[in-house]
């Protein structure tokens, strides 16, 4: 039971809000009212539980100066920019939660500035290194199979990590060439993809899949070896191993994929809103950055090409 501070009537002593009570009933909110995901959620609390520690377990006790020493002391640690931009947000959530339930008789996160990260431009491959990635393997083994379509996938769609280890077989539509994602909120969206991941899946799906399949292994289009629905950390291990095959391409995970997904379709003379709903970005701002990518590419290239650059 949380109960406000006090004193209690056998003991004489304060009775303060339980900590542990507070955290729990914060992650609930998190999961099911702000439907965050499980990375995100796990991110907070870890926040919330450094912020408690620097209170020694006070949560009546947080006020403005209380939140910026916590800060001060994360930045004079050496925490990246995005890392006391992120806590800075929590914190603030946080403080809002609290007072909106009555254990904070004020909301000091109002008065804490909004800490900016960095606006760093992601590396993405180019159009050859891209082609050199996807080069199909010339086995039929089940796991080159499953990793070749993957890929194409992944490239094709720019989906999220979790989205696509999210898949199920009957989210393809092979008549409209369309996979069905559920994304950020659990909010639906259709993307498009093209004929060589099509093609990839297909073989996947018909020659690879069914060797792999168990009693466990459910509708999950992407099987790890055992089975069961593929994780991201396996997801990851195939890209940055598809990767370091390719000569100059930057070492970078499935998000490098999404990353150059979106800038080779800005290139290409798609339209920014268009970009925006095959990612399903909720703003244009989060898609902007590829624009910006695709400006410094064209600048390279004229630096290196124009002879009055």
């Amino acid at each position: 039971m949380l109960l406000g501070r006090g004193r209690g009537a056998d003991s004489g002593r304060e009775i303060g809000v339980d900590r542990e009570e507070v955290v729990r009933e914060f992650e609930r909110y998190l999961r099911l009212e702000r439907d965050l995901s499980p990375h995100t959620v796990r991110a907070y609390l870890t926040d919330v539980n450094s912020l408690l520690d620097h209170t020694g377990g006070d949560v009546e006790g947080l006020d403005i100066g209380v939140l910026r020493e916590w800060l001060a002391g994360q930045h004079a640690a050496g925490k990246a920019r995005a890392t006391l931009a992120r806590r800075t947000a929590c914190a603030r959530t946080f403080t809002a939660y609290c007072h909106r339930r009555g254990w904070l008789q004020t909301d000091p996160g109002l008065l804490l500035g909004s800490a900016k990260s960095p606006r760093t431009l992601p590396s993405v491959l180019d159009q050859r290194q891209a082609e050199a990635v996807l080069e199909a393997p010339a086995t039929g083994d089940p796991k080159e199979l499953r990793d070749q379509a993957l890929l194409e996938l992944l490239y094709a769609t720019g989906v999220r990590v979790s989205e696509l280890c999210a898949l199920d077989v009957d989210d393809v539509d092979r008549e409209r060439n369309i996979i069905r994602v559920l994304g950020k909120g659990r909010k639906e969206r259709s993307v498009p993809f093209g004929v060589p991941a099509l093609r990839a899946l297909d073989r996947w799906c018909i020659h690879g899949r069914p060797l792999w399949m168990r009693a466990g292994s459910g509708p999950a289009l992407f099987l790890g070896v055992r089975g069961g629905r593929i994780d991201a950390g396996t997801v990851r291990r195939v890209v940055h191993a598809r990767l370091a095959q390719v000569e100059g391409a930057p070492d970078m995970g499935p998000h490098g994929l999404r990353h150059s997904a979106a800038t080779h379709l800005l290139e290409g003379g798609a339209d920014l809103r268009s970009v925006q709903e095959l990612l399903g970005h909720a703003s244009l701002n989060t898609t902007q950055i590829y624009t910006h990518v695709s400006i410094e590419r064209l600048r390279a290239a004229y630096r290196q090409a124009h002879p009055r650059a």
